[in-house]
């Protein structure tokens, strides 16, 4: 679509930036906490990039105070923010840690008083240990009701103070990564595994949308995905189906799941044959169906594009997690898809293509097939940052990035999509799990490598002040030069 005039960003569009626990607070062990999955993981070698982990993470837990400040002076309207489950019931389970609790009472205390929507990401991704050790995590369905319990404990304590919630952050991104190609927590490579766990995800996701219904009847709940546009290589009949096919089992898969509350036929008979579909109970589509999210939450970093693969073919591989450009090898299941380099589009140094008319075709799929809002809850430019001798940080590549995104957004709108906010990833730098602290998505440089903390001070890049600018106009600077600095 050509639009002859472009709609204007909301009034009240939501004008934020996000985090994630694991990636921000370090504090790993303080005032009552419990391991996480990834505490032990990241410590066994050759796990992440330069055996970097999350110990101190950039200490936002002690230095909230100093980093909401900056997002104050930089006139966010919003900050989306994971609660640490582990933070919360060191166990799991049982009687929760009142210290945990006080920490994100500040934290929403700090961000009302400044005028900041909170957005509260339920789970993202950091499993107590506990749990993984007594039942296998996700593996059991014995996790819905604890998930539950420790859900329904946040809902009562902030249900009054927070609008806005994310329940599962980015589930097919992680358990892809958990259970079919062995780098996160568990680090389990089995298909059937893999389907079982996603399947009591998605019961355990919605069992808290209904249960969040009776407890913030006000408030505003739904999932973040990790939306990747797929692209057929070709005309040619059999890419075409490559692309169905990635598109029924890497998005319908998710999105119907929890916007239908069922699972795209072709994708289940498919896995049916292979053995490898979930076991749907009694009762579970029913479960699914009442837990329909008020709006769906979009992780958005690149597209992808599929050619046929046959029986024989490409299978699952691992991303570039080093930063070395051209390193990524061809990805796909045999008798489904494999992908390929689409020509057309420039990658980051990590091989993410930079697609900025793909988030407009997600927001406008999303929009068309589901019928719901969608707020933007991650989309950023991971790259190699230069602190100058006189501390700054010319990131001019971010800006160009995402002021092109932000134009997509608009565009979308004028779609007719309703699109409730744009968070972008990060606010500060942050551990960017297996790829280290190298990788720096911030609009606030954090002063630290994989090794090293240093001394964590902040200092706002060239990105800091454009952001500002654009919030400061609701979107209408957009493609202005950026301001001078002082």
């Amino acid at each position: 679509m050509h639009h002859q005039q472009l709609k204007p960003f909301p009034e009240n569009f939501l004008w934020g930036a996000a985090s994630a626990a694991y990636q921000v607070e370090g504090a790993w062990d303080a005032d009552g906490k419990g391991p996480s999955v990834w505490d032990p993981f990241t410590k066994e070698p050759g796990r992440t990039f330069k055996g970097s982990n999350g110990d101190v993470a950039v200490d936002h837990y002690h230095r909230m105070e100093e980093d909401v400040a900056l997002m104050a002076e930089m006139g966010l309207k919003a900050y989306r923010f994971s609660v640490s489950w582990p933070r919360i019931f060191p166990t799991g389970r049982g009687q929760p840690n009142e210290a945990g609790l006080a920490f994100y009472q500040r934290l929403i205390d700090a961000l009302r008083n400044h005028g900041i929507e909170p957005v509260l990401t339920l789970y993202h991704w950091d499993l107590p240990q506990a749990l993984q050790d007594d039942y296998g995590g996700w593996e059991s369905r014995q996790i819905i009701a604890d998930f539950e319990h420790y859900c329904l404990t946040l809902f009562q304590r902030f249900g009054q103070q927070v609008k806005y919630w994310v329940s599962l952050n980015e589930q097919n991104y992680n358990l892809v990564n958990a259970y079919l190609l062995g780098t996160h927590p568990p680090a389990v490579q089995d298909p059937k595994r893999f389907y079982a766990a996603n399947h009591i995800a998605f019961i355990a996701n919605a069992r808290v949308i209904a249960a969040f219904r009776q407890q913030v009847p006000d408030g505003l709940i739904g999932p973040s995905f990790a939306f990747i546009p797929c692209y057929p290589a070709s005309c040619a009949p059999a890419d075409l189906l490559a692309y169905e096919n990635a598109e029924e089992f890497n998005n319908h898969w998710w999105l119907d799941s929890y916007c239908f509350g069922r699972y795209p036929q072709a994708a289940l008979a498919w896995l049916q044959a292979q053995g490898q579909a979930p076991e749907i109970l009694p009762g579970d589509l029913e479960t699914l169906a009442a837990g329909r999210p008020d709006f769906v939450g979009v992780n958005y970093y690149q597209s992808l594009t599929y050619s046929d693969n046959g029986l024989d073919g490409v299978t699952l591989q691992r991303i570039n997690t080093s930063g070395t450009k051209g390193t990524t090898p061809s990805s796909g299941v045999p008798g489904l898809f494999r992908t390929v380099t689409n020509p057309h589009l420039q990658t980051t140094n990590w091989d993410w293509a930079i697609d900025p008319n793909g988030l407009r075709l997600a927001l406008r799929r999303i929009a068309s097939r589901y019928a719901l809002p969608v707020l933007i809850t991650e989309n950023g430019l991971g790259e190699f940052d230069s602190l100058t001798s006189d501390e700054r940080v010319h990131d001019h590549y971010r800006i160009d990035y995402l002021r092109q995104h932000l134009e997509a957004c608009q565009l979308a709108i004028s779609d007719g999509v309703e699109l409730l906010g744009y968070c972008a990833w990060s606010f500060t730098d942050i551990l960017s799990w297996l790829n280290g602290y190298q990788k720096r998505y911030g609009f606030v440089y954090v002063n630290r490598d994989e090794q090293d903390p240093r001394d964590l001070k902040r200092i706002r890049k060239d990105s800091f002040f454009w952001y500002q600018q654009v919030i400061a106009s609701n979107g209408a600077d957009i493609v202005l030069a950026l301001p001078r600095m002082t």
